[in-house]
């Protein structure tokens, strides 16, 4: 029944994620409101790079559920992008949005995009993503790398996606998101800093989740 439960749940959130990205993919060509620009496409938004992510992990899940091996290198590799990135990054994308939202929403998602995403979509990028990482610990048992190891990956690829983030700044004199503005150059290293400690300590609580659920799967 369980195992029921999760081929339907992976291969149902795949189809959902796939849906959004297509949706997301549609809009190419439409008139951009104030708030987004032409320079690097959607590929400069975490937000965009999560849902590509999530998608590409949920139909990896689907397919390990295929061989239902324990120990097959699609588990493997399904455990490893589920701890050390797809809930860390995941859960921060919601938690850092919604935060700033609530604080004043010009600074990350201006009111001009309404016009441009429906709110559901505004959800389904930024609302949808926690509740269902939430289900996947609770419906799939994952084995966690060595804490050092998964820490060095999640700085370097942090490190990537702010010096991108940077480069694009440079390149068109804008940031990304308009909350960057504010900052002198030590309050973005920071802020920077800051973010990546907060990764970090997601990539904890979700090895605390698992570990709590499926104490004889986890390992440290």
């Amino acid at each position: 029944m369980t195992l029921t439960l999760r081929k339907v749940f992976h291969v149902s959130v795949f189809c959902w994620y796939a849906f959004v990205v297509k949706t997301l993919a549609a809009k190419d060509g439409e008139e951009l409101p104030a708030g987004i620009f032409v320079y690097g496409g959607p590929w400069k938004y975490l937000t965009f790079l999560n849902l590509l992510l999530q998608m590409f992990f949920f139909g990896l899940a689907a397919l390990s559920d295929l061989q239902e091996k324990p120990e097959s290198v699609l588990s493997r590799c399904r455990d490893l992008l589920f701890s050390v990135f797809v809930f860390p990054v995941g859960s921060f994308v919601v938690l850092l949005f919604w935060s700033i939202f609530t604080y004043d929403r010009e600074l990350v998602y201006p009111a001009s995009i309404d016009t441009f995403f429906p709110p559901w979509m505004n959800h389904a990028m930024h609302t949808f993503v926690l509740p269902v990482l939430l289900a996947e610990i609770l419906l799939q048992p994952h084995v966690y790398p060595q804490r050092k190891h998964a820490v060095t990956a999640l700085g370097l690829v942090g490190v990537a996606y702010l010096s991108w983030i940077v480069w694009v700044y440079v390149s068109v004199g804008i940031w990304v998101y308009p909350l960057l503005g504010y900052f002198s150059s030590a309050g973005l290293l920071f802020f920077f800093a800051f973010n990546m400690s907060v990764v970090t300590s997601l990539f904890l609580v979700g090895h605390k989740l698992n570990a709590i659920l499926w104490s004889k799967r986890s390992s440290v």
